[in-house]
C-alpha cells in the first residue's frame, strides 16, 4: 500500500448507538405523521403477526444494506468478487461488508450511502405512497441505521476525491491516504 501514514477515521460505537436511538425515534415519528397526514388515518394498532413481519422484514433489510455496500464496491470502485468480504462481528453487535481492495474516495463515498436511498428512503417512500405503516417503520429504522455510513462520509468529505480509503477488515475503521 502506501508508505505515507494513513489518517484513520474510527466509529465510535457508543456516540453511534446513541445517535442511532435518537434518529430511530425521530424518524419514525416524522415519518408515521407524515404517513397519517397523507393518508387522512392514524393506524397503530400491531398485531402479532405485524410485529413478527416488521422484525423479519428489519432482519433482510439490514442484509439487504450490507449486500448494497458490497454492490457499490463493485459498480463504483470496480471490485471484483473475490477481493469482497461480508458477516457479522458478534463482538461488536453489527454486520459488515467489506472489500480488501482500496477504492477512491469518490467511490467509497457512493458505496456507503448507497444502502440508506435502497434500504431506508425507497421502503419509506413506498409506504408512504401505499399507506402501509409497517413498511415506513421499517423504512425508518433503515434510514437511522445507516448513522454509522453517514459519520464516514462525513469524515470523508474532508478529502479529496482522489484519496485513496482501504476499509478495516474487522474494525468499524477507514484508512485514508491523500
Amino acid at each position: 500500500m502506501n508508505t505515507k501514514q494513513p489518517i484513520i477515521i474510527e466509529l465510535n460505537m457508543q456516540k453511534m448507538a446513541r445517535d442511532n436511538i435518537i434518529w430511530t425515534i425521530v424518524l419514525i415519528i416524522f415519518t408515521v405523521l407524515l404517513n397519517s397526514l397523507i393518508h387522512q388515518r392514524f393506524t397503530a394498532n400491531f398485531s402479532l403477526f405485524d410485529f413478527f413481519y416488521l422484525i423479519l422484514a428489519y432482519i433482510v433489510l439490514i442484509i439487504l444494506h450490507e449486500v448494497f455496500h458490497l454492490i457499490g464496491f463493485i459498480v463504483f470502485g470496480r471490485v471484483s468478487y473475490k477481493d469482497l468480504d461480508y458477516g457479522v462481528n458478534l463482538k461488536l453487535g453489527v454486520a459488515y461488508a467489506t472489500t480488501k481492495k482500496p477504492l477512491t474516495n469518490a467511490a467509497m463515498k457512493k458505496a456507503l450511502l448507497l444502502p440508506f436511498w435502497t434500504t431506508g428512503v425507497v421502503p419509506t417512500i413506498i409506504g408512504l405512497a401505499i399507506g402501509n405503516f409497517l413498511l415506513v417503520i421499517i423504512g425508518a429504522l433503515l434510514m437511522a441505521g445507516a448513522v454509522g455510513d453517514f459519520y464516514m462520509y462525513k469524515e470523508l468529505r474532508k478529502f479529496p476525491n482522489d484519496a485513496i480509503v482501504e476499509d478495516d477488515p474487522k474494525e468499524p475503521k477507514l484508512y485514508v491516504y491523500k
